[in-house]
């Protein structure tokens, strides 16, 4: 079964963070990437640009209306994911625990919806 393991935090936290913790944060997701890797469990992964980036799209009366930003002005943003293929949720979660991201911001579970037509 395939999970989205959302990876939510304030985007603003690389840019305080010493050179240091940076180095120790590219260790420690290059570990996690590499584990999710090595298990056959990852299926894909992204990091996404800051929410100054983003454009919200919505369809109003049958006409787009874009909006510049994100949909949501939130503590914390999607920042990047995991798309993982496990056996049931408890491995999803097991998974999501030990992301870095965990501990300093939040790893949302999310299954992945498959037609039937593509199970």
């Amino acid at each position: 079964m395939q999970y989205l393991l959302m990876l939510y935090s304030q985007e603003n936290g690389w840019s305080k963070m010493s050179k240091a913790e940076q180095e120790q944060a590219v260790v420690a997701y290059s570990a996690y990437t590499e584990a999710l890797t090595k298990s056959g469990a990852l299926k894909g992964t992204g990091r996404l640009q800051f929410t100054s980036t983003a454009t919200t799209v919505r369809v109003a009366n049958g006409k787009p209306q874009v909006l510049d930003g994100p949909y949501a002005d939130s503590k914390e943003q999607l920042g990047g994911y995991y798309l993982i293929d496990v056996p049931d949720l408890d491995a999803a979660i097991s998974w999501a625990s030990r992301c870095p991201a965990a501990s300093h911001g939040i790893v949302e579970v999310r299954p992945v919806w498959l037609p039937p037509y593509d199970r």
